[in-house]
């Protein structure tokens, strides 16, 4: 037997069970290991880290300023967190909620553009609506794709978010341009009717952040209590086991895009119709990926995803307040959520398998 044959190769082997404490310590743990390489690389770049860390995790606290603006980013992380969670549960793997988060911000903004003069407190909730329907139907493109043609979601959807980036920027330089904006790409500001009202006085956190609040709750509900959430979390865990038991997986495969797609167009109105007041090209702004984050580190759990998109939302301001006092390039706060979902995957692999070492089996040829 050569030394080669006989040398021992690491193996994961799936628990039986796995633990639960573990399954808890696992966000902790993946944090704890992206913040240890973080401020390494900090230290190379020549930033203080205890600054930047400072800058980062603490100074959103500091101010009811600051944290009004941290709840302001949780409320898309999380209202399109929680519609991707449950595709991702599914095993359907949407990784467009970007495009269609511009989708439902185009769809919103057409109300205000195409009827400026309109009035009335109708304006806003019918806004939400249409954006909602906007981002579903950018969503169902992908399902259709994929049920009927057996094409991969996660490269038609992503390859869609940049069809719709590109769709944003024709509208904002061609018919919807703002005619008195100074040739910015931008639409008309809108009207006092087509704004979500404020939830805070004295902030800009609106009402949407409520009824995200409502939907996260909603989501658990469905996940947890309904018969339809568990035949799509039996299609994700054991598909063979559920086709033998009649579940339709491309009626699960439409479900899941088009409830993620929804959640993310909804978040795109309510974006342009509560902070922004008008259509931006800086509508993109990446929530639609920060919100896969999000619902990994929430471990796909409806009530967890909200602990995580709170966080997000502090990296989103500590990491602009991190760039202004300690010139930290946001190319390294994208570097730090990106750690922190691999630090996370990687914890959460060991607490579902375990490492074996075994001598490799070698199947003679006939």
């Amino acid at each position: 037997m050569s030394a080669f044959s006989a040398a021992l190769l690491p193996t994961l082997v799936r628990r039986e069970r796995a633990s639960l404490a573990a399954t808890v310590l696992a966000p902790p743990v993946a944090l704890a290991v992206a913040t240890v390489l973080n401020l390494g690389l900090y230290v190379l770049m020549g930033r203080d880290p205890v600054a930047v860390l400072y800058a980062m995790l603490l100074e959103p606290f500091l101010s009811w300023a600051s944290f009004s603006e941290v709840l302001l980013k949780t409320g898309p992380l999380l209202l399109i967190a929680q519609g991707l969670a449950i595709g991702f549960r599914a095993k359907v793997f949407n990784i467009g909620a970007e495009g269609q988060f511009i989708l439902g911000a185009i769809f919103a903004s057409a109300i205000p553009v195409w009827f400026p003069q309109a009035t009335g407190q109708w304006i806003w909730p019918v806004m939400l609506l249409v954006g909602a329907v906007g981002g579903a139907l950018w969503a169902s493109i992908t399902a259709f794709w994929r049920v009927r043609l057996n094409a991969n979601e996660i490269l038609v959807s992503l390859m869609l978010s940049l069809v719709a980036a590109q769709f944003l920027n024709y509208l904002l330089l061609g018919p919807w341009k703002d005619p008195n904006g100074f040739n910015f790409p931008q639409s008309v500001m809108f009207q006092y009717d087509a704004m979500v009202p404020v939830l805070i006085s004295g902030t800009r956190v609106n009402v949407s952040l409520l009824l995200t609040i409502a939907l996260s709750i909603a989501a658990w509900i469905f996940m947890q209590k309904s018969f339809v959430g568990y035949k799509l979390q039996v299609g994700g865990l054991a598909p063979r086991a559920a086709r033998y038991a009649g579940f339709n997986e491309g009626w699960a495969i439409w479900l899941s895009l088009l409830i993620g797609g929804c959640a993310a167009g909804l978040a795109g109105a309510a974006e342009v119709s509560g902070p922004l007041g008008q259509l931006q090209r800086s509508i993109s702004t990446g929530y639609g990926y920060a919100a896969i984050i999000v619902a990994y580190l929430g471990g796909l759990h409806p009530i967890s995803i909200v602990v995580s998109a709170l966080f997000m939302a502090i990296l989103y301001i500590g990491g602009d307040n991190a760039m202004v006092s300690t010139n930290l390039p946001i190319a390294a706060v994208r570097v730090f959520q990106g750690s922190l979902l691999l630090a996370y995957l990687i914890a959460i692999a060991f607490v579902r398998y375990r490492l074996e070492w075994r001598r490799p089996v070698y199947r003679s040829q006939p």
